[in-house]
């Protein structure tokens, strides 16, 4: 089954989740704050996409956290992501040994099986 991970007051999120109900898709909905996802299923997501794609770096967390002044290397990138779920970029659909980062609706209709 999808599985969506995100929160639910993220406009991305919405978008996407809206997107799945209206093409009759059936997903999980796991949300960051209530189930915050470890170093190891980054990891896993690392496998499938990558480190520029799934860390937000235009999000408030990352401006107020002044991470940009820490010049992280990826290790550190990673060990932030699990410490605070809300530098992931969302929402993440995982399905298949697949997953997709963001909102992006040619991607969905592209990826996702419809």
């Amino acid at each position: 089954m999808l599985k969506v991970y995100g929160i639910k007051n993220c406009d991305s999120v919405r978008k996407a989740l809206k997107f799945l109900k209206n093409h009759n898709i059936p997903f999980e909905f796991i949300d960051f704050k209530s189930s915050p996802v470890g170093e190891p299923e980054i990891r896993k997501w690392l496998e499938m996409s990558d480190l520029k794609t799934l860390f937000n770096t235009r999000g408030t967390t990352y401006r107020t956290l002044k991470l940009k002044a820490l010049n992280l290397n990826d290790d550190e990138k990673i060990t932030w992501l699990a410490k605070e779920n809300m530098l992931i970029k969302r929402p993440v659909m995982c399905f298949d040994e697949k997953v997709i980062i963001g909102y992006n609706e040619s991607e969905y209709l592209e990826k996702l099986p419809l």
